[in-house]
């Protein structure tokens, strides 16, 4: 199910006036317009708010030839029929935003500096789009803003009851109601803020999330790079206004309409995970030899390794390539236990939690297999227009999916790439959390951060790309990483990884029961998009 786009259908539905049944006896809503009217003249009186502060006010209503005119403060009128977005109940009215709130936000202001920036507890929060979360603030990771910035701006601090809008970068068009404040708050130069709201402001704020208001908002943006509207064009917004009584009535049902998608939301990422979670499993059960049954009659790994080092032998005998000074050995204990000598260094393999895998079956270093770590690199000058260019941002994590398929020409890239060919597996070295492993289909060319794998027929690639997926193999790689905010594994640590081998007819087996097991997981996954 498509969570948001029902989302998006309800609200559609409550700011036309089709959530809840209109009551005749409800105030109509060109009543509470003109309070509102008149309340603002009576404060400009008053001097709680400027002359210039409601020079933009409006009148919008229907002539006699039902047709929708705007009565501007000059006191000329203009038919904006075609701006009239959907027909309205009896006793909805048509208005401008900047008609029933106040909208501020830091003119000018280009963000904080580094002194601006303070600890928690010494301070205000400053709220950034990414404390906007399914259209609710979230409180759990904040920045702070010292006393004296804070105090700056006194106009965009938050009180409850005030909407936030994020106005810049790519998260415009975002909004959320304050509800609650846990410390004092402001925010940052990407929002701007709605206060004394005159109407219902959840009723507002449900508004400003609709389809039609981020339509709306795209109209608004000028610039590409950092896209921003202008408040101005925001106090234009029209607002479908309902009668107080029916806005009440709307947020009630709209509470609990979306609380019940919320419910299916939280279900559906429970599901996700479990799924995510069964594949992980399914992987550990498979690099164990606990997937599919064993046939006796399978040629033992231990002849396809001892048949590998043989050629290699052979290869070093001829001078076609040396012996690593580093050579790695893994040995069986008498305890029965699993070692890897490394020269003179000798450590348990108890980690890897090998010490029960079937008796056909055979262990070895990863760089005893295939060629981990070297690399053909390439000028770009040197790649042609038309050939495929695979970036990290292209492999979906945790599945090894190519999300998209870009040339040279459309990616304009300029760094040296790693040549590849259909059949390796590429793995990316860097982040390895992310999981993103992918099985060539065709020759291309990808970042240096990316690793083309060949295993020369030693063993069943696909074995060996679900191997390199597997929570076994994450983890090692997750402990060796190097790098705070970019970590990496490294070549060394890379060839030293243990691989489980499997007799190769029983790696075309497990690889076939995965793919199975696969494709119903996705298929239920599949059900809830």
């Amino acid at each position: 199910m498509d969570t948001k786009a029902l989302r998006q259908k309800i609200l559609d539905l409550a700011i036309r006036g089709k959530l809840v049944p209109q009551d005749p006896n409800d105030e109509p809503a060109s009543v509470l317009l003109e309070r509102i009217r008149a309340e603002k003249q009576q404060m400009v009186k008053d001097g709680k708010l400027k002359t210039k502060d409601i020079k933009n006010d409006t009148v919008i209503f229907k002539g006699e030839d039902n047709l929708h005119y705007e009565k501007l403060p000059d006191g000329s009128v203009k038919c904006i029929e075609e701006e009239i977005p959907f027909e309205l109940p009896e006793r909805w009215e048509w208005c401008r935003l900047g008609v029933i709130t106040e909208i501020y936000g830091r003119i000018g202001f280009r963000g904080y500096t580094k002194d601006d920036l303070v600890e928690i507890g010494e301070g205000a929060i400053t709220l950034s789009p990414s404390n906007i979360i399914n259209s609710k603030l979230d409180f759990s990771s904040c920045t702070y803003i010292s006393w004296v910035k804070y105090d700056e701006s006194p106009e965009i601090q938050l009180a409850k009851n005030d909407i936030v809008l994020v106005k810049t970068g790519s998260s415009y068009g975002k909004s959320a109601i304050v509800d609650k404040l846990p410390e004092k708050t402001t925010l940052n130069p990407q929002f701007v803020v709605l206060k004394n709201t005159k109407i219902n402001s959840s009723y507002a704020c449900m508004y400003l999330q609709s389809t039609h208001s981020q339509n709306l908002f795209r109209e608004f943006v000028v610039g590409t790079a950092i896209p921003t509207f202008s408040q101005k064009a925001l106090s234009t917004l029209l607002i479908s206004c309902p009668p107080i009584s029916e806005q009440h009535r709307i947020v009630e049902k709209l509470n609990e309409l979306l609380s019940f998608v919320d419910t299916i939301e939280s279900d559906k990422t429970d599901l996700q995970a479990t799924i995510q979670a069964t594949k992980s499993k399914i992987l550990d059960l498979a690099i164990r030899g606990k997937l599919v049954p064993q046939d006796p009659n399978d040629e033992p790994a231990s002849v396809l390794l001892e048949r590998i080092k043989a050629e290699k032998e052979e290869l070093i005998k001829q001078g076609k390539i040396k012996r690593d000074k580093k050579e790695s050995v893994i040995f069986k204990g008498e305890d029965n236990s699993y070692y890897l000598k490394i020269g003179n260094l000798t450590e348990t393999l108890d980690d890897w939690r090998i010490d029960d895998i079937p008796d056909s079956w055979g262990v070895c270093c990863l760089g005893e297999v295939c060629d981990y770590g070297n690399c053909t690199n390439v000028d770009t000058k040197d790649i042609p227009e038309t050939a495929w260019i695979l970036d990290l941002e292209d492999i979906e994590k945790d599945t090894g999916k190519v999300l998209q398929k870009l040339t040279l020409k459309e990616r304009n890239s300029a760094s040296t790439k790693h040549s590849f060919h259909k059949g390796q597996v590429l793995y990316s070295k860097l982040r390895p959390y992310l999981n993103k492993v992918v099985l060539a289909d065709d020759e291309g060319y990808c970042t240096s951060e990316i690793l083309p794998l060949d295993f020369n027929d030693m063993v069943y690639p696909k074995y060996a790309r679900y191997y390199l997926m597997s929570p076994t193999f994450l983890k090692y790689a997750n402990y060796c990483s190097y790098g705070v905010k970019m970590p990496r594994l490294g070549t060394n640590d890379g060839k030293k990884a243990i691989l489980t081998v499997p007799p190769l007819q029983e790696q075309h087996r497990i690889v076939n029961a995965i793919e199975t097991i696969f494709a119903k997981l996705d298929e239920i996954a599949n059900a809830l998009s």
